[in-house]
């Protein structure tokens, strides 16, 4: 199985007040921020595909070749 490249940033704004919740939640968990939300993103990813998701999915490339979000077609 090929490791995950995490070279990608995301960069959200946020309230401070949830930013400062979510940070002593993650501190309980013994959990850096960044972790929790490659969790939350990795199930998030998985809800919608249907199924497990691993980096040989789809090419860093290829992502454009994903198929259409069945709940968004009209």
């Amino acid at each position: 199985m090929t490791s995950e490249n995490r070279t990608a940033r995301l960069t959200i704004l946020i309230d401070p007040r949830k930013k400062a919740v979510f940070e002593r939640l993650c501190a309980e968990e013994d959990a850096v921020p960044s972790q929790v939300v490659r969790r939350l993103l990795r199930r998030y990813i998985e809800e919608r595909l249907g199924r497990p998701w691993t980096p040989e999915d789809v090419p860093i490339d290829d992502v454009e070749s994903l198929p259409p979000d069945p709940s968004r077609t009209a």
